[in-house]
């Protein structure tokens, strides 16, 4: 059973997501987690099919699929709310929710979780996608660049394809189901594949309509929560 953090965005392996906690029931959440030894010290992002993050009727459904947040830093304020580093860790799925209507004594949501392999798939395949993905990713981010009339400089990109395949899911411009599309591939192989349409797509787009939002690929959205 893994604490659960219902968000309006999508973790990836390896990748940093900063979050702000007011809400009591998640601060209830950070104070259970500070408890724990620090190796022990996560909780699951499963990403909003319908509802919103705040507010405890707000929450509709949830996708199957997640990823772990491992907590890395905690800054706690007077008044009880937090600030926390998280780094995404193993991906998940969701087989059973339990939520803090069941009468419970935790009052967040909990889930029993299928851990997840993250494997590349076959080496040679990943290699050669590898390949087209850092010439996509490059062209889209100077369509974005053309589009926002900001330079954008093409970030320095990991070596390993897998981690590859995580880092363009993430800090690409794409809407939630493109994104939790990316995460439930069954292996890095087929997120590289899909995320070569997908940039293609993007920056097709962006030279048609010349036009995009203000991008900030060096950050992580912050949640409300």
């Amino acid at each position: 059973m893994l604490p659960l953090f219902p968000l309006g965005t999508v973790l990836f392996p390896g990748l940093v997501l900063p979050l702000h906690v007011f809400e009591e029931r998640y601060r209830q959440l950070v104070r259970d987690l500070l408890v724990l030894p620090e190796a022990e010290r996560q909780f699951g992002v499963v990403a909003i099919r319908e509802g919103r993050e705040v507010g405890s009727d707000g929450l509709h459904a949830l996708y199957d699929v997640g990823c772990a947040a491992q907590l890395r830093q905690v800054e706690t304020y007077d008044d009880g709310r937090f600030d926390l580093v998280t780094v995404g860790g193993p991906l998940f799925r969701l087989s059973a929710l339990h939520g803090p209507e069941g009468g419970g004594d935790r009052p967040y949501f909990t889930g029993d979780v299928q851990w997840l392999p993250d494997q590349l798939g076959d080496p040679a395949r990943g290699r050669g996608l590898d390949a087209l993905v850092r010439a996509a990713f490059g062209d889209y981010l100077a369509a974005l660049g053309g589009a926002s009339g900001q330079q954008i400089e093409t970030p320095d990109l990991p070596d390993d394809p897998l981690v590859l395949s995580h880092l363009v899911g993430a800090t690409a411009l794409l809407d939630l189901a493109d994104r939790q599309d990316l995460l439930e591939q069954p292996n890095g192989c087929d997120r590289l594949r899909r995320e070569l349409t997908l940039l293609r797509r993007e920056a097709g787009f962006l030279r048609a309509l010349r036009a995009a939002p203000a991008p900030d690929l060096a950050r992580t959205p912050t949640s409300p929560n």
